[in-house]
């Protein structure tokens, strides 16, 4: 089953997890960042959670209907690609990161313009699309304040809903006074002036730009309505006053009747943003005389997501909402951020969706970017078990290894040891006294001081270069209960 391509868009990284994650913890300026940002999302997301005595009932129906779309995925897109023609749209099917890319190069070059602006949208930063238009010499404006911030400080998202997380107030300033044509000199930090200033330059590239180029939350099946929810507006700017409009959305964002939008609109404000409900929510449909873009495109993007949808473990990450509520509570994210992750989608759901989409030898690193400790599943709103996904993840992982050695490999012969012994009841009972009598007690203590690191023979000195070796209780529980007996 063909997977999103090597050499175009952003679903690999040039390091693996552990090498750029043991970078980004060095920097303590990014992890207060971080912390800061995701622990005041946490706090609000929590506060309007709590005010929605239905929110398990809703999730669960997410789910279904997440689930019912994957389930007839060819009918309901074929549904969709028929109310959208019906309605004045055209339909472009995509198979890949350089197909889309192609597609939305040639719509922009045929209505003559060489400036776009741009909605936010992962589809549009998964595939790479400002890179391939500036190749073909065609300027992309961001205009959410976040990417455009990003594009600025030509940078790299490090956040679904966020992109520029890992930046402060001060560090913003900088970039706008260096980057942002015309800025005032004497601008401040603070938020209002800020946002001011990204207003200023905007406006200009709302008012003038030909082509619109955008995402899309979701897409209803029996009406051909399209749907973008965000928080500053600059959405309904570029998705009415452009006389082009093209889309550019995941095969997997459908829903199959309007109705159903009722369910999604109330869980994706509070999972993102913690709020009730969205500032701007856009639906439009189609093209309509003397309203909105006279022309409107619609590029349908495969790029992985049909091989995902083959694996039966691994197609729930194909309900994804972008949501990013996995991310604000995972502790791996938050104290390395997204930039280690390597994807456009990092966090939990990077961890699972990225390899799938790649393959899992492009991204073999990833599943094990996790403490597997349950935070993303708990907060999930289509209710996505991770953890699950993880470890099946990793299993995929393993035995792709396992296929290249003739031998077992190091890690492989621990796992086979311990599965052993743990089946026997007798040989566990023995090996967890061994463990507290003998010489791990020992080694556990020096771990702490560092040398236990020296002391453990490969592989066990690779499990203490980055974690203490917990020290084996006094008693075990089965020689506690078998004295209370």
């Amino acid at each position: 089953m063909p997977t999103a391509p090597p050499g175009v868009g952003q679903l690999r990284g040039e390091q693996s997890f552990p090498d750029a994650a043991e970078a980004a913890l060095a920097n303590p300026q990014l992890r207060r960042n971080l912390a800061n940002a995701t622990g005041a999302i946490r706090a609000k997301r929590a506060a309007v959670v709590a005010e929605v005595q239905d929110w398990q009932e809703l999730r669960a129906a997410a789910a279904a209907i997440k689930d019912e779309v994957l389930a007839n995925l060819d009918s309901y897109l074929s549904q969709l690609e028929a109310r959208v023609t019906e309605r004045g749209g055209v339909v472009h099917w995509a198979r890949d990161a350089a197909e889309a890319n192609r597609i939305v190069t040639e719509l922009v070059m045929a209505t003559g313009s060489r400036e776009v602006v741009k909605v936010k949208s992962m589809a549009t930063q998964e595939i790479g699309l400002n890179e391939a238009l500036e190749a073909a010499g065609i300027l992309a404006f961001e205009t959410d304040l976040a990417e455009l911030i990003v594009q600025l400080g030509h940078d790299r998202p490090s956040h679904i809903l966020v992109p520029a997380i890992h930046r402060n107030r001060s560090e913003i300033r900088d970039i706008f006074l260096s980057e942002m044509a015309g800025v005032d000199p004497e601008l401040t930090d603070e938020p209002a002036a800020l946002a001011e200033a990204a207003r200023r330059y905007l406006r200009q590239k709302f008012l003038s730009a030909k082509v619109a180029i955008s995402g899309a939350n979701f897409a209803v099946a029996e009406t051909g309505a399209l749907v973008i929810v965000e928080s500053e507006g600059n959405g309904r700017m570029c998705l009415t006053l452009p006389e082009t409009l093209i889309t550019v959305m995941g095969i997997e964002k459908l829903v199959p009747s309007f109705t159903d939008l009722e369910v999604f609109l109330q869980l994706l404000p509070r999972s993102s943003t913690g709020e009730r409900m969205n500032p701007y929510t856009s639906i439009w449909t189609g093209v309509h005389p003397g309203d909105g873009p006279k022309e409107f495109h619609l590029v349908l993007l495969d790029n992985g997501r049909t091989a995902t949808l083959a694996d039966e473990q691994g197609r729930a990450a194909l309900r994804c909402i972008r949501c990013s509520a996995c991310l604000n509570v995972c502790p791996v994210y938050e104290r390395t951020g997204g930039h280690a992750y390597g994807s456009v989608y990092p966090g939990p759901i990077g961890a699972v969706l990225s390899p799938q989409l790649t393959g899992v030898a492009d991204n073999a690193s990833l599943p094990f970017a996790s403490t597997l400790c349950g935070a993303c599943y708990d907060v999930c709103p289509v209710a996505i078990d991770i953890p699950t996904m993880l470890v099946h993840l990793r299993d995929r992982v393993n035995q792709d290894k396992a296929a290249g050695h003739r031998l077992p490999t190091a890690e492989a012969a621990g796992m086979a040891a311990a599965s052993w012994a743990m089946r026997g009841r007798r040989r566990w009972t023995w090996l967890l006294r061994a463990a507290r009598l003998g010489r791990l007690a020992q080694l556990s203590r020096l771990s702490r001081s560092g040398a236990g690191r020296r002391l453990l023979p490969p592989p066990l000195s690779s499990w203490v270069n980055s974690r203490d070796l917990p020290q084996p209780p006094a008693q075990s529980f089965r020689d506690w209960w078998s004295e209370q007996r």
